[in-house]
């Protein structure tokens, strides 16, 4: 790798850290010396790059940095191509349609046109829809959680009988088949998991999450590791 590349590669690695990152962990990343990735990032300092850095805390790129253009590599532009197809065969219209303006901006953004690229990755998934029937409420669901507001639904379990309770939706997991919501169940005052062919109807209130989602995840994620060492 030349040293143009090394530091977009670092660039890249920036973005990706929401938090300050040390040196080290950059250099063991980048697969280079402790030295050599100070030298890099004064490089990229020396020509703009807004890198804050602190002793002992590690480096942060500053928030609104927008980085111009770059050229992808191909495995970077199969991997975006191969995504957005596996999105667009969901049964949600919102996301496909978003999938492919996002390739569509990727494609007309660069430095070089990329769209016979995209048409031509030799990508595709296994879609495993024989009806894809459109599910509204997966969008319904994605707003409720960007948002944090409360769904009222009706649900029937296994034995396809109905019960009414108020969610608070903290994931959204896409399986192949199917999609299951994991939220807070505010009749049950527990994680429940909810599978989306078995709402018969859903509304969306106004109601606001009794917590914020950030830290109804965290605690979803530990009954989840407590459940799985069995205690």
């Amino acid at each position: 790798m030349d040293k143009t590349e090394r530091l977009f590669a670092v660039m890249d690695a920036l973005r990706r850290h929401r938090r300050p990152v040390t040196a080290a962990a950059l250099a063991e990343e980048q697969g280079v010396s402790v030295r050599t990735l100070y030298r890099d990032v004064q490089t990229l300092i020396g020509l703009g790059a807004p890198i804050d850095g602190e002793a002992g805390v590690g480096y942060m790129l500053k928030p609104g940095f927008f980085l111009p253009p770059l050229m992808f590599t191909p495995e970077e532009l199969e991997a975006l191509v191969l995504g957005a197809r596996w999105v667009g065969a969901q049964p949600d219209d919102g996301l496909g349609a978003a999938a492919q303006n996002a390739l569509a901006k990727i494609a007309t953004a660069s430095p070089e046109d990329l769209r016979d690229r995209i048409n031509d990755t030799g990508l595709w998934p296994v879609a495993v829809w024989s009806n894809k029937t459109p599910m509204p409420v997966l969008g319904q669901v994605r707003q409720a959680m960007r948002t944090e507001k409360a769904l009222h639904i009706c649900y029937e379990d296994e034995s396809g009988r109905p019960s009414e309770r108020a969610i608070w939706p903290v994931q959204l997991a896409y399986y192949e088949g199917k999609q299951v919501i994991a939220a807070w169940c505010c009749l049950r005052q527990a994680f429940r998991n909810f599978r989306t062919d078995r709402i018969v109807s859903l509304l969306m209130t106004e109601d606001r999450y009794g917590k914020r989602r950030a830290m109804l995840e965290r605690e979803w994620r530990e009954v989840l590791a407590t459940e799985r060492r069995g205690e």
